[in-house]
């Protein structure tokens, strides 16, 4: 059984949009979710990204990103992203409705990258998550490897990339804390052992939820200050059906763009089915040398309400 899914919800408001197929051509600091060797191509000294998601079931997604350039040595980036799922009601076996009292978990992942061009086609980037999870009395907490290589000009063919990334590699979580205890009585026929005593559940470890994900997408230019981009992605779970995604882009002059994304599983029926098309717009704007983006994307969900982000 796999867990840590928090790792699995997507923030990067452009490749949310674009039904998660920018495996190959992701920006900026998007890049560090969608695949972390393409923020080597980054030509900004600085960066810095803050997002919103409201996901499923009232849960709001937060994230927030920075990235530096060092020079000759490649680029670093830090990001965090926290799960607000608010507060739970407590109940019991006694007072099934509640009791009055309420906890609130708390999901967080820490992640650091580097990045760098190995030449004018080829990057690779490794990010390293620190994963946290708290629910009322228990903890679990498990580090997460995602490794990606981008390929510019695939081919000799101008505009044409290929991505590869493996994600959440790492050893297994596993669940501790006082939420486990149970009082017990001992039998009489025991010795050494009190009449009540307390012991602990060794709860199952679970493995992270691996992905392996390819991706080719192709940007064309045309009349003038118009742009194109076509991208497909591939999915491949340790724990859910393959997924493929299509997704594109129009932009005009670098300053408007609009995106729409669909991914498809053809082994789950349209029950299983939580998600479905994506859409979404950028502005670009440059204010006194300093480059600022604002990005919206509406993502559709069968059973919850639609999830819209907000960068």
């Amino acid at each position: 059984t796999a867990g840590a899914t928090q790792l699995l919800i997507p923030v990067g408001t452009r490749g949310i949009a674009m039904g998660g197929a920018t495996i190959s051509n992701s920006k900026g600091l998007e890049s560090l979710f969608w695949n972390p060797a393409n923020i080597a191509r980054s030509d900004n000294s600085f960066e810095a990204l803050f997002s919103h998601m409201s996901y499923i079931a009232d849960i709001g997604v937060n994230y927030g990103a920075i990235a530096f350039n060092v020079e000759s040595i490649g680029h670093f980036a830090l990001n965090i992203k926290t799960l607000d799922i608010g507060d739970i009601t407590r109940t019991s076996v006694t007072y099934p409705d509640g009791t009055g009292a309420t906890f609130s978990p708390q999901f967080s992942t820490i992640g650091l990258t580097y990045a760098r061009s190995l030449s004018d086609r080829i990057t690779v980037g490794l990010t390293a998550n620190l994963v946290s999870e708290t629910m009322d009395q228990v903890s679990a907490t498990g580090l997460a490897f995602n490794i990606g290589i981008a390929y510019q000009n695939l081919g000799n063919i101008d505009g044409l990339s290929l991505g590869f990334t493996i994600k959440n590699l790492g050893p297994q979580m596993k669940y501790d804390g006082a939420g486990l205890n149970v009082n017990g009585a001992a039998s009489g026929y025991i010795r050494n052992i009190t009449s009540n005593t307390v012991y602990q559940i060794d709860s199952a470890p679970f493995e992270m939820p691996n992905t392996l994900e390819i991706g080719l997408g192709y940007n064309m230019q045309f009349a003038g200050n118009n742009e194109l981009l076509i991208s497909t992605d591939f999915k491949n779970d340790n724990f859910y059906e393959d997924t493929y995604s299509v997704g594109a882009e129009y932009g005009y002059d670098n300053l408007l763009f609009v995106r729409g994304g669909y991914t498809f599983a053809p082994n789950l029926s349209s029950e299983d089915r939580v998600f479905g098309f994506s859409a979404g717009f950028g502005i670009n704007y440059s204010v006194g040398g300093v480059a600022l983006r604002v990005d919206y994307a509406y993502k559709e969900a069968q059973y919850f309400d639609a999830n819209h982000i907000f960068s």
